[in-house]
């Protein structure tokens, strides 16, 4: 095993270093999109609580597998069928896709469940003191909302952060890819899947206490 730490050490490191990198953007275009997703949902208007609807149910409903298949090869060939011959997504750019959906339904349940679990007595209390609904929702709703919201996010990311190795599939070299790479090579495939396991663990574990942690704050500050 140290064998293969010294030799692929670095190797392992650059694929952590990817893992960490599309889920930290995959997160952060969830978050755009669960929060777009998340106000439909509570929302008043009946259309926009259906579209909102059928985007969480059927991304949620479609393995996170299939739907990167569908972005890394499906969309360039309809766009290929369309005239855009040389259209071309890259495994990055097809990862930062189908995980970005994926964690956006996802996050879209978290948020409507934090701005539910706001009093509706503050919904009234800012409308009575002339804010529009809009206003409301920015300026009193989600601030309050997103203290209960932070713990299932970290959670959502650790999630995200173990579902980036599903994206080996479509030669994104994370960490996963980067360990069939080293057991391949050195063809230790208990030694190499040790290291790669132990790996995730430690940013998962160290993830994991964070969240615990801040939701302890936040309990205690309710």
């Amino acid at each position: 095993m140290i064998g293969i730490i010294k030799v692929y050490g670095g190797m392992l490191l650059a694929g952590l270093g990817q893992t960490l990198l599309l889920t930290l953007l995959a997160l952060i275009i969830a978050m755009v999109i669960g929060m777009i997703f998340g106000l439909m949902n509570v929302g008043h208007n009946r259309v926009l609580n259906l579209i909102g609807t059928v985007y969480v149910d059927a991304v949620r409903g479609v393995p996170l597998i299939v739907l990167a298949y569908f972005v890394y090869f499906g969309i360039p060939a309809a766009m290929q069928q369309m005239g855009m011959t040389n259209f071309r997504l890259s495994s990055l750019q097809a990862g930062i896709i189908a995980l970005s959906m994926n964690c956006g339904a996802y996050m879209a349940e978290i948020i409507r469940a934090g701005i539910e679990s706001v009093d509706r007595g503050q919904m009234e209390a800012s409308r009575s003191l002339g804010l529009s609904y809009g206003a409301s929702m920015a300026l009193v709703v989600v601030p309050q909302a997103v203290r209960t919201m932070i713990p299932s996010i970290i959670n959502q990311f650790i999630i995200t952060l173990k579902d980036t190795s599903i994206l080996s599939v479509v030669a994104f070299p994370e960490l996963t890819l980067v360990g069939k790479t080293v057991m391949g090579n050195t063809f230790k495939p208990l030694q190499s899947w040790a290291i790669v396991g132990i790996m995730y663990m430690v940013v998962i574990v160290t993830l994991s206490k964070i969240a615990k942690r801040i939701e302890r704050r936040v309990n205690r500050g309710r």
